[in-house]
Formats: C-alpha cells, structure tokens, sequence
C-alpha cells in the first residue's frame, strides 16, 4: 500500500472552469498518503484546435514527476502529431502516447527516474468522444442515469496482459507484474521497457493505450474521469448515482467532488488499503444548451432503481432508443 500518515491529508485543491458546452470541475485530495503522487489536465480549447477539448487524470506511484510531465505534455504531443491533423485522432493518441513515453526515457531530468503513472484521457470534438488509457484509471460516462465504462482498466491477470508480460520476459506474481506493479500498462516505469527485441507495444508493461470512441447525445449526462482511489472503493454505477443525485439535491459541481473522495475515503488504516490513496476526480458535465442550474430538473425525470426494477416498464423508441415509461 505505500506509506501512509497517522491521519489523512483532507485538504481538497478544488478548481472549475465552464463554456457553453461543458461545466469542469477538478478536485484532487492526498489523504493517507505521505506524498501526492496525481496529476491532472482539463483544457475546455486546445491550443492547436479550438473546436477539441482535452481532459485527463494521471496517477502517479513511485513518485510524481511522470505523473506530473504528462499532465502538462501529453495532450502536445497528441496534437503535434500528422496522424492528428490528418482527422485521425484513434491513431495519434495512440502514438502520441508511445512518443511522450520515449521522449521522457530520453528527458534528462526523467530519464533516471523509477516512477510511472496512469493515464485516462478524453478528446471530445464535433461530439465524437475519444477515451485513450493505460493502467487503472478510469472513465465512466452517465447516459440517462446509467453509468457506461468508457475505459477497462488493465491488469496483469488479464489474458491479453498476461500474454505480452510473459512473452516479453515478465511475469505475474500475486496479480503483480514481476510481483512489483499491480498494473500492466503505464507511462514511465522504464525497468519494465528494456527488451530490445519487443516494440514498444511489446513492452513488459507498455505505454500502448486502449482507445474508445462514442457519440455524445442529447441522452449524455455527464462523463467522471478519476484514479483507482475512487473505483476501489465505489463501483460505477454508485459514482453516477452520487454526482446525479448530489445534482438533483441542489449541490454544485465542487461540492459533489470533494464529497464524493470524503465518501471514499477509508476512516482508518484498517481497509487493506482501500480508501488509502490519493484521490482524483474530473466531472465533466454537459451541458446541451442549457444551464447547470436548469439539469437537476433533467436528472430527477429518470430513476435508475426503477430502469433495474421494473423491466417491464422498458420500451425501443421509433430510434431504438431504450425509454422507461412509469406508467406502463
């Protein structure tokens, strides 16, 4: 688990920022960690296209410097790349990725450096959402009031992990890469990328991310990127119902952030673990024309418990749309 402190560091570094598409809220918490090893970004234009946003969490472990040059870099070198330009933002973040990867293991501040970091990141532009990730950060989006993963975190004991460790000379040991990382997938962690015979995306543990593409709707309510030390303690569908009926309930967006690490947050040392780690949460909230004000109306319009409970109660729409009907 790391080392930890005699009580929690509950500070909350809490920031916002808004256009007329989307309501963003930061909020970050060290808690019983001795250091805060997060990182985040939220960028409502990018630089290089002012139509695209850019959003993401990096979890850091064995320190904060990785964690904290990709949350500043990483969405550059995205950008920067032909593949981006060309309109094909699949294949640049995913060598936009393998690049930042290689320039850091080549950055002289960097390249000596032990530690790694997660990344869960999205791109929305022309209401096309692109969720690239490595580790077990994870983003979950609020699709009428049901939580849809947007990202899978990867883990050593996944097959497909499981394969590329062993074949690049690894192995797993109590769900650990080389009973060290209980992740297969990382920016930095170099110890894990010196087989000269494999590519990149061979690696022991790669910087290779997944990516997911989805078309926002009308039916998108809100998208929550956040590191392992919300998702180990809460599973999906209890993270949207928190932010949905914290907005219903009148709260604002830094309210229900910070309440919801509190929520996570493990009373004392005596959780295995859980609840122990630094905790970070982006709430990307959409808007769709309307105001935040005007949403909680929207999302108490639809219970999720009744969606489960009554199936019955479900119908397709002339679009094939799935709509509950109270009434039916």
């Amino acid at each position: 688990m790391g080392q930890t402190l005699s009580e929690p560091n509950t500070t909350k570094a809490t920031t916002s920022c808004r256009n007329s598409k989307f309501e963003v809220t930061s909020s970050c918490m060290q808690g019983w960690r001795v250091n805060m090893e997060d990182s985040h970004t939220k960028i409502l234009s990018l630089p290089d296209d002012a139509d695209a946003s850019f959003f993401g969490v990096y979890d850091g472990h064995g320190g904060k410097l990785i964690a904290e040059y990709a949350g500043k870099h990483l969405h550059k070198y995205i950008t920067n790349r032909k593949e981006y330009k060309d309109g094909d933002i699949v294949e640049a973040l995913k060598q936009g990725f393998l690049e930042l990867d290689n320039a850091m293991a080549n950055e002289e501040s960097l390249k000596k450096e032990p530690s790694g970091t997660t990344a869960v990141t999205v791109i929305i532009k022309d209401n096309q959402l692109y969720c690239a990730n490595v580790g077990d950060s994870r983003a979950v989006a609020s699709i009428k009031g049901i939580a849809h993963p947007l990202s899978k975190d990867h883990k050593p004991c996944d097959k497909q992990e499981y394969d590329r460790i062993l074949a690049a000379g690894g192995w797993v040991d109590c769900n650990r890469v080389n009973g060290n990382l209980a992740l297969s997938r990382a920016l930095g962690d170099y110890v894990f990328k010196k087989n000269p015979n494999k590519k990149p995306e061979e690696q022991i543990v790669t910087a290779y991310p997944d990516v997911t593409v989805h078309t926002i709707t009308p039916d998108w309510d809100f998208i929550i990127l956040a590191c392992d030390g919300i998702w180990d303690v809460m599973e999906n569908s209890e993270v949207v119902d928190h932010v949905r009926r914290s907005i219903v309930h009148g709260l604002e967006p830094a309210e229900i952030c910070e309440n919801l690490m509190m929520s996570c947050l493990a009373p004392d040392l005596r959780m295995a673990g859980l609840g122990c780690d630094n905790m970070t949460v982006v709430l990307i909230i959409l808007l769709h024309d309307t105001d935040y004000e005007q949403l909680k109306y929207k999302f108490d319009a639809y219970e999720p418990e009744d969606i489960l409970c009554y199936p019955d109660k479900l119908f397709l729409d002339s679009e094939n749309n799935l709509v509950y009907d109270p009434d039916l």
